[in-house]
């Protein structure tokens, strides 16, 4: 994480003398050669990901149902959207170089959300509504949620890492339902001994729906009001985004009936925006928490939200990291939220880069192989 810190350091010593850009409801263009960048690579970026478009069909529910049929009893109980075709965004010091496809159409993001998840628990710790990510997230929840012995252990940073392994039932979704293991049935996994919390990640959308209902009971009122009023304002975003749950995941909030939205598109549900949106929200933290003169998430979460797990070397605070070199051409310090279908928000510090993705297969590498290319950071 050191390293991190003195690459964002460096990048900052780099603009004494300049005013860093940040985007107003229009977002500037610049050419890729007033800023370094070889067009010819960006271009052939463009062609890979238009070529390898995300095999899923345009129908996403006829995609989920076929993606998840194994799953026992599984079924759609939250919103879902025909989806675009590629299309992407490549931000080289705050102005946009490159970009393809339709970027303001308004698409499902997937499991992308679970980023947006996070920095909601950013900013509740930010204005310590969350005391400690250490704390038992039983001391902050009213029901019996946490009750179990096993429960009870369960932290904030547990859920964040995704190694809870809690054990329940939220919104009729049982945790072994969700990815269950292909040998031995549901008869062997509902059994099983739990594992300690913090020692197994496991990606498991009903414990990051229980993140989302838990931080619910923190903020005491409906998720997509605080991300809209204490972020997507702020970085100005635009009115076309959407968050949303369960069709029975409501419950009464102070007299008030109030959804708690999931932490992605499994079962239906997420957030649902453009790849512009996206990529303001890529830029906010390429900017360390930063838009303009306003600190909108402290870059002490962000240091938190993206340092290695001690379960999963390559995952922090439901963000992916290249700490693996899973990307071997890209530096280790970028991060991404990634969702099912192709869709990426990645950043990247050390070289002033935000890569939005939207419907790209298995070869998103490739795609990033060419950006870096561009850079001269890679020799082919």
């Amino acid at each position: 994480m050191k390293i991190v810190m003195i690459a964002f350091v460096l990048f900052q010593f780099s603009l004494i003398g300049q005013k860093a850009y940040f985007p107003d409801e229009t977002w500037l263009n610049k050419k890729p050669e007033e800023l370094g960048l070889n067009k010819m690579r960006l271009d052939s970026a463009i062609i890979v990901a238009n070529l390898n478009e995300d095999a899923s069909e345009k129908d996403l529910r006829i995609a989920l149902l076929k993606s998840y049929a194994r799953e026992p009893g599984y079924k759609i109980i939250g919103p879902t959207k025909q989806r675009g075709g590629p299309a992407g965004l490549i931000i080289k010091n705050g102005y946009i170089v490159s970009q393809w496809g339709d970027i303001d159409r308004v698409d499902m993001t997937f499991s992308a959300t679970k980023s947006f998840l996070s920095t909601v628990a950013g900013l509740a710790y930010d204005r310590k509504l969350i005391r400690s990510v250490k704390d038992p997230v039983k001391k902050y929840v009213w029901d019996d949620s946490f009750e179990s012995q096993h429960n009870a252990k369960v932290t904030w940073e547990h859920l964040l890492h995704q190694t809870s392994d809690w054990s329940g039932t939220l919104f009729g979704l049982n945790d072994w339902a969700d990815r269950p293991p292909r040998v031995g049935g549901i008869d062997e996994w509902s059994r099983r001994k739990l594992e300690e919390p913090g020692q197994i990640n496991e990606y498991n959308d009903v414990r990051v729906n229980l993140l989302a209902y838990s931080l619910l009971n923190v903020w005491r009122k409906p998720l997509p009001s605080v991300l809209k009023e204490h972020l997507m304002d702020p970085i100005k975003a635009s009115t076309t985004w959407r968050w949303y749950g369960y069709d029975n995941a409501f419950i009464n909030m102070d007299g008030v009936m109030v959804q708690s939205v999931s932490g992605g598109g499994h079962h239906g549900g997420g957030i649902f925006m453009s790849t512009t949106d996206m990529a303001r929200f890529g830029l906010l933290f390429l900017r360390n928490g930063k838009w303009n003169d306003q600190q909108i998430i402290s870059d002490t979460w962000i240091n938190m939200a993206t340092e290695p797990s001690t379960a999963l070397k390559d995952y922090g605070y439901l963000w992916w990291l290249n700490s693996t070199k899973k990307w071997k051409n890209i530096p280790n310090n970028v991060f991404w939220a990634a969702g099912y279908g192709g869709n990426y928000i990645i950043v990247d510090r050390e070289n002033d880069l935000v890569i939005v993705l939207r419907w790209v297969n298995n070869k998103v590498e490739d795609v990033l192989d060419q950006v870096y290319l561009s850079l001269g950071a890679v020799k082919k």
